[in-house]
């Protein structure tokens, strides 16, 4: 009996552990369920669900004995959790194995962004270094003041790694954290004129759709900087294109777009972006450990044991 999909791009490692653990049916896509025989989609109880379609209503109609989907990533903005509530659904997610990887291509964004790191790899490459000199001078990281949108497991992995640049924490999040002496700001405005750098650790998701605002990344200031590292929905791109071409802010380190892979070709000609392909958590061992927990989700589902990482 067919008891578990994987659904979307898994690697050929983690078909293999898949196939190890679950044996389970691989569909590319949520579209390709309605190719599926009605008794087949019957059999299914289990999901291992990886990609950024949507993943609502109309997908688990079509599975009427499906209990669990087992999201790959922390983000689970893709699935429809109202629709599975009200199909007694569950959903899980892979929480903590990837806040380190993520915060450090944060940190990392920023240094690249701020010290021009790739714009100084090119002077060199170019032969420029050679010939013309030292490449210009560019801004101090260490010791300035940054904003952390979003105080949850990323958000402070991301805040404890600033705090060693001996930087000046502040940070939104819905309610007041137990903090060491970081600034907590109710007003996502208020944060961004109070910090040199506003790095988004937000969770995705309708509620938190276009949170950093024209107003927000105005009150950030001509040499204002944002690192994105949590959806691109989070962020006005328009509002955010027009700051970078004017020169509201400085500057910008983007792992995350709207419609993305195909993003918004704007970007590419903007000399004052980092640009990244969303590889936030896209290291081999957090990726396997990412698999991993999604396949012991499966296992305690069907096995009728508590699940490990429930979001609803």
């Amino acid at each position: 009996m067919t008891k578990t999909l994987a659904i979307g791009g898994y690697t050929e490692t983690d078909r293999a552990a898949y196939e190890a653990d679950l044996s389970p049916v691989f569909l590319d896509g949520p579209a390709a369920l309605a190719d599926m025989e009605e008794a087949a989609r019957a059999e299914v109880t289990a999901i291992g669900y990886k990609g950024h379609h949507a993943f609502g209503a109309e997908q688990m109609d079509l599975l009427p004995n499906l209990g669990l989907i087992a999201n790959f990533g922390v983000g689970y903005d893709a699935i429809n959790i109202p629709a599975a509530d009200a199909r007694g659904v569950k959903v899980t997610n892979t929480p903590d194995v990837l806040n380190d990887d993520v915060a450090d291509l944060a940190v990392g964004m920023l240094l690249a962004q701020v010290r021009e790191m790739m714009q100084a790899s090119e002077w060199a490459r170019d032969g420029n270094w050679a010939e013309k000199g030292e490449y210009r001078l560019n801004r101090k990281v260490s010791g300035n003041t940054v904003g952390i949108l979003g105080l949850g497991r990323i958000g402070h992995e991301i805040a404890d790694r600033l705090a060693a640049f001996k930087m000046d924490i502040h940070y939104w999040s819905r309610s007041e954290k137990e903090t060491p002496g970081w600034t907590y700001h109710d007003d996502p405005v208020a944060l961004a004129q109070a910090v040199d750098f506003l790095i988004v650790a937000l969770v995705g998701g309708p509620d938190t759709e276009k949170f950093v605002s024209k107003e927000v990344i105005a009150a950030m200031g001509e040499r204002g900087v944002l690192i994105n590292i949590s959806r691109g929905s989070t962020v006005d791109e328009e509002a955010l294109i027009a700051a970078l071409k004017d020169g509201t802010i400085s500057g910008a380190g983007l792992d995350v777009f709207l419609n993305e892979p195909k993003i918004d070709a704007r970007f590419y000609d903007l000399p004052n972006v980092v640009i990244q392909p969303h590889q936030g958590s896209g290291t081999v061992e957090t990726r396997a450990a990412m698999g991993q927990l999604q396949r012991d989700n499966i296992t305690a589902f069907h096995a009728g044991d508590s699940l490990l990482t429930p979001v609803n």
